[in-house]
């Protein structure tokens, strides 16, 4: 049966446009579908949000071919401080004990996706867009979409459907992959402040009864993920800028000297979103679609990240083999491959949020003692190094992207 496409991507943010990227020299025939226009995406203001790139991510990100543009617009994190408000725990890490260039990058989320379009642009990746989907039905040979497109409705088919459209996926809707949802009660702020004392490339996480205040440094200023319980949060959203700042020099301190706001406060509710299956016929849904972390250990993008490069090294794999990218041993095979790394981080990340969040006398000393510890304990240190590098789980392997 002759398919319209062999891949069809729905969704041209990151992720779509990553994963785009990362099989662009194979013989497949590919095609972005994305609900928006380009000035749209370019405009959102979700752009402005901070993200933090792990060490891991930058190599995934320069095999791709978008380092070299992205990298121009992003800070170097040089060294990290942990603490615990009100308590004795803390640790530090470096990229020059860890013998690397950076543990990390920050970049806002409009300059790396003004990077990844670029180059889909320049290898001439086919985009159908604006268009939304409205429907997906699978059979024994091939994934049938129905898109609509401005006053026109489109029957396409593809040998393998990606939904690639972030946390309020259609395509995960349409294929009926239910959702587990916990409530972490907690709202995260974010803006970008700008301190008395130059930040140094050093970013800090200080954990709080309430939830982590995170500061990244970026370009010359810093930007700040406030995490509170979602009433406080509430308090602190109505109030003025002026207010708002002498609440968050109460919680860091003085350390950087007088904090002053550069951008305007957003809000949002958090909680832990995981699809009950990576796959459903012919689809395989990856990035936010399949998981919506806690910002606490700025793992989210990376994570997805990872979803879009092993998905890749298998669909290639497999077209080497001339076997069938939709059947579903290699999507069940995938979701094997992603299951441990989602699993390990997503733990991890939850783990981060109930220990830090709670009070009790007891759990506060272990905690601060653990923290204190890692300061002596090169073995433990350098495990939640690699965890802050994104570096705690098998990298997938892309070999690098010709320039186009």
């Amino acid at each position: 049966m002759k398919h319209d496409y062999d891949v069809l991507i729905v969704g041209g943010g990151l992720a779509g446009n990553c994963l785009a990227l990362a099989l662009q020299e194979s013989d497949l025939k590919i095609a972005i579908v994305e609900a928006n226009t380009a000035e749209q995406l370019r405009n959102s203001p979700t752009g402005d949000r901070a993200l933090a790139l792990a060490s891991g991510t930058v190599k995934m990100l320069d095999a791709l071919g978008v380092w070299q543009q992205a990298k121009s617009a992003a800070t170097a994190i040089d060294k990290i401080h942990i603490s615990d408000q009100g308590h004795f725990g803390k640790t530090r890490l470096s990229a020059a004990q860890e013998g690397v260039s950076a543990l990390g990058y920050v970049i806002t989320a409009r300059d790396l996706e003004t990077a990844v379009a670029d180059r889909v642009e320049q290898a001439g990746i086919e985009q159908i867009s604006p268009a939304r989907v409205i429907g997906i039905a699978s059979d024994d040979s091939a994934a049938h979409i129905s898109l609509k497109k401005g006053q026109d409705s489109l029957n396409l088919s593809a040998k393998l459907l990606i939904g690639a459209d972030g946390g309020q996926s259609s395509v995960r809707k349409l294929l009926g992959i239910e959702q587990s949802v916990t409530e972490y009660q907690q709202t995260a702020i974010v803006t970008t402040i700008k301190t008395a004392e130059a930040h140094d490339n050093t970013a800090f996480e200080r954990f709080t009864s309430s939830g982590p205040l995170a500061l990244l440094p970026f370009k010359d200023e810093y930007a700040v993920v406030w995490t509170r319980h979602t009433d406080d949060a509430e308090q602190l959203m109505l109030g003025s800028e002026a207010e708002f700042i002498e609440n968050l020099q109460a919680c860091f301190g003085y350390k950087l000297g007088q904090f002053s706001l550069t951008a305007p406060r957003r809000a949002f509710p958090l909680s832990l979103i995981r699809a009950n299956s990576m796959y459903s016929g012919r689809a395989v849904i990856i990035g936010n679609a399949v998981h919506q972390l806690h910002p606490v250990a700025g793992q989210g993008f990376n994570l997805g990240l990872r979803d879009v490069v092993q998905l890749a090294e298998i669909i290639l794999k497999t077209t080497e083999k001339n076997a069938d990218i939709g059947a579903q041993p290699v999507l069940e095979e995938y979701t094997r491959q992603r299951q441990k790394d989602h699993d390990t981080v997503i733990n991890f990340t939850n783990g981060i949020v109930k220990l830090f969040s709670n009070e009790w006398l007891t759990l506060a000393l272990a905690r601060n003692t653990g923290l204190a510890l890692l300061d002596f304990i090169p073995g433990a240190k350098k495990q939640l190094a690699r965890y802050a590098m994104g570096l705690n789980s098998r990298m997938p392997h892309i070999g690098k992207r010709r320039q186009a």
